[in-house]
């Protein structure tokens, strides 16, 4: 998890493909089908989606149209139907194992319609003024360069109808090198607690080889350049934050 800079653009091609992404989260769908341990690697994942869930049901309690971005499993789409039952949900992946699953999951719950699409976030081709909530758990962390972070905070904000919101759970860095490394201390000794020194080291290579966080600051900043006014954190536990924006 290296420290990334507003100003910064390193050399990322050494970093995973998408297709490389893509065959990992292939295999691991099961795993991700489970609201308490699907994401067991990211610190505090079952309040951050709680936060995030009830933020944007406090934000727009009749919403009725929803994206959920990276969406896995479904985990978040889940969450949000049961405090909002009968969106209407599209639902965003690499992985089409991960979006059957999800399909298969959330379709049961909500009386709208639900809508599958296989792609690159960056290539989303999204209404304008149409969602009323949006959601982003552990999947912005696959964009590189700042031309990727902007073009997808832009989109997102113009896909938003006025008064809707975007809330993010997701691996983040630091722009101290100090803060950097005591947070990736604290994170390697959580991994250890879930698995040992072998898990702990599976983890951190796939994160380090996959991966390409930007940090709260930036991305605080960024809402804020695309158009959001009011912009709020609602977590932060070492390389981990939820936050977001509500149009």
């Amino acid at each position: 998890m290296a420290n990334q800079n507003l100003s910064m653009n390193p050399d990322y091609s050494n970093k995973a493909t998408n297709q490389q992404i893509r065959e990992r989260f292939d295999k691991d769908t099961e795993r991700f089908s489970n609201l308490e341990t699907g994401q067991q690697t990211t610190i505090d994942a079952p309040l951050t989606m709680e936060l995030c869930t009830e933020a944007a049901k406090y934000a727009t309690p009749h919403a009725t149209e929803l994206l959920d971005i990276g969406c896995g499993a479904g985990n978040y789409t889940l969450k949000m139907l049961s405090k909002i039952p009968g969106l209407n949900c599209v639902l965003n992946d690499l992985s089409m194992p991960m979006l059957q699953k999800a399909k298969e999951r959330v379709s049961p719950k909500t009386k709208g319609t639900v809508t599958l699409i296989q792609d690159d976030m960056r290539n989303l081709d999204l209404p304008e003024g149409h969602f009323d909530i949006i959601l982003a758990a552990a999947t912005l962390h696959h964009l590189r360069d700042d031309g990727d972070w902007e073009l997808m905070f832009a989109k997102l904000y113009r896909a938003l109808k006025p008064g809707g919101s975007f809330w993010v759970s997701d691996l983040i860095t630091h722009h101290s090198e100090l803060v950097t490394r005591l947070f990736e201390d604290e994170y390697s000794r959580y991994l250890e607690t879930l698995g040992g020194p072998e898990y702990r080291q599976k983890v951190l290579d796939y994160v380090h080889y996959e991966d390409t966080p930007r940090s709260l600051n930036f991305q605080l900043a960024l809402l804020a350049k695309v158009g959001f006014t009011k912009i709020d954190v609602l977590h932060k536990h070492s390389c981990f934050a939820a936050f977001g924006a509500i149009k």
